[in-house]
């Protein structure tokens, strides 16, 4: 094997996704003292510890944190050598004229001033600034303020996320770099918040009405867990920042703890309202997409598109049964009232329902045309809905169907309920939020949940 061959396997870890105009922060070499946090850690944390991670390190090359980043991989060669940039295998790598050497691979080599960028950090002394060097990345990157949404959309936005207001005055919808509320039975709009990431994918609303979390991020480059005053319409607490979209979030019942998961293949668990990360579970292989917690609090199932629902013991951590019965992406996840019973949907078309003990099968619901988004049980009734544009209503006890709910027939994506007045919410990727009655099946009021 050639020298050059042995470089190019050990250097992967400047994934080929760093890309032109990655880092608007770091488009420019600043004079001065370089920040690794500030102009450094964004690249990396965004571009390349998907391929160089906890999870996954190819080329035996980990940089998820500042320690790891300094450790060769399996060249054995320095990545980066403090006052050397050329003797830095990084700045080497990005500077190389010669094609099968350089990086970014099959991409654009970096731009100029990025370029000097690194120099002048690797010149200065590779210095580190923050507080951990044993920090994941993203937790290191100081938060910008997101722009701000369009004052009127000039078309809907796929409504990803929903959920009530304990006393069901108050329905918050996803938007883009923004939160609607908006009044269930008339539709008016509320209020908007905002400074919040790109894409909103997940929302959970605290039991005292005081707080929302909320989830998303910008797909490949950042995500977000962030809490919100409602009152106030803003942002009160950043709980995490992670490399990938956040796509799912749970409150126990107290409020006490917030769970969250994403495209990150790891679930995370928050004390509230301090933020204060208590667990992260790597178990998943693959993008988190549901997450449930048991009425006792004693445990968390989730959904994932490794084909897998799984339930964790949240004293210990303890993976304590995983369903395999899907054979197919998991999309939702839910407890029954006494925690022994779960139920999961997913591209499968069924709502599978199984003992939380031991994960063996059960039994499933069908019916479904197409994919399911989501499972969600309210009172005695269980609720999923998918693809085909329907909501499903089954007995819980029987699991038989009751009735199918029907907007405009897109794609329903989104679910949320307020069991005190039987009120079922929907919303669809063409922005249709529609809330029933689901003791008769009226709809109660249907609307674009896009400011015009």
């Amino acid at each position: 094997m050639t020298r050059r061959s042995i470089l190019f396997r050990a250097a992967r870890w400047l994934c080929a996704g760093v890309a032109v105009g990655a880092l608007a922060s770091a488009s420019f070499a600043a004079p001065g003292d370089i920040s690794f946090t500030k102009d450094i850690a964004p690249i990396l944390a965004k571009k390349c510890v998907t391929c160089h991670g906890p999870e996954k390190a190819k080329g035996n090359y980990q940089l998820h944190n500042f320690e790891t980043l300094l450790k060769p991989g399996a060249s054995k060669t320095a990545s980066v050598t403090p006052g050397q940039p050329a003797k830095s295998e990084l700045f080497r790598l990005l500077t190389t004229t010669d094609a099968d050497d350089r990086m970014p691979q099959k991409d654009d080599p970096l731009p100029k001033p990025q370029i000097a960028l690194i120099d002048q950090w690797i010149q200065q002394g590779a210095k580190f600034d923050g507080p951990d060097t044993k920090a994941h990345l993203a937790s290191l990157i100081p938060r910008v303020p997101h722009p701000s949404p369009p004052a009127s959309y000039a078309q809907p936005v796929p409504i990803a996320a929903l959920a009530f207001s304990p006393d069901g005055k108050q329905l918050a919808a996803s938007g883009y770099h923004e939160v609607t509320l908006w009044e269930p039975a008339t539709g008016k709009l509320l209020g908007r918040v905002k400074n919040l990431p790109q894409r909103v994918q997940a929302l959970a609303w605290h039991p005292s009405g005081l707080w929302l979390a909320v989830g998303g991020g910008s797909p490949g480059q950042s995500g977000e867990i962030a809490l919100v005053d409602v009152a106030k319409g803003e942002v009160v607490k950043v709980f995490a920042s992670t490399i990938d979209t956040v796509m799912a979030l749970a409150f126990d019942q107290d409020g006490s703890r917030l769970a969250a998961g994403g495209a990150d293949n790891a679930i995370r668990l928050f004390s509230v309202p301090d933020g204060q990360e208590l667990r992260l579970l790597q178990q998943h292989a693959d993008w988190v997409l549901g997450l449930a917690f048991s009425p006792d609090g004693k445990h968390l199932a989730s959904a994932s598109r490794d084909r897998t629902a799984r339930v964790f013991h949240l004293d210990t951590g303890v993976l304590e049964a995983s369903y395999l019965g899907h054979e197919a992406p998991v999309s939702g996840v839910a407890f029954t009232e006494d925690g022994k019973t779960v139920y999961s949907c997913g591209r499968d078309k069924d709502v599978h329902f199984w003992p939380a003990k031991d994960a063996k099968k059960g039994g499933k619901i069908s019916g479904a045309e197409g994919e399911l988004f989501r499972v969600l049980l309210a009172g005695d009734q269980v609720f999923s809905c998918g693809a085909d544009g329907q909501v499903r209503q089954h007995k819980l006890d029987d699991r038989s169907l009751v009735r199918a709910l029907t907007g405009r027939g897109d794609r329903i994506y989104a679910l949320a309920a307020h069991a005190p007045g039987k009120w079922l919410a929907s919303g669809a990727h063409n922005g249709e939020v529609r809330v029933w009655n689901w003791e008769d099946g009226k709809t109660v009021a249907s609307f674009i949940a896009a400011p015009r």
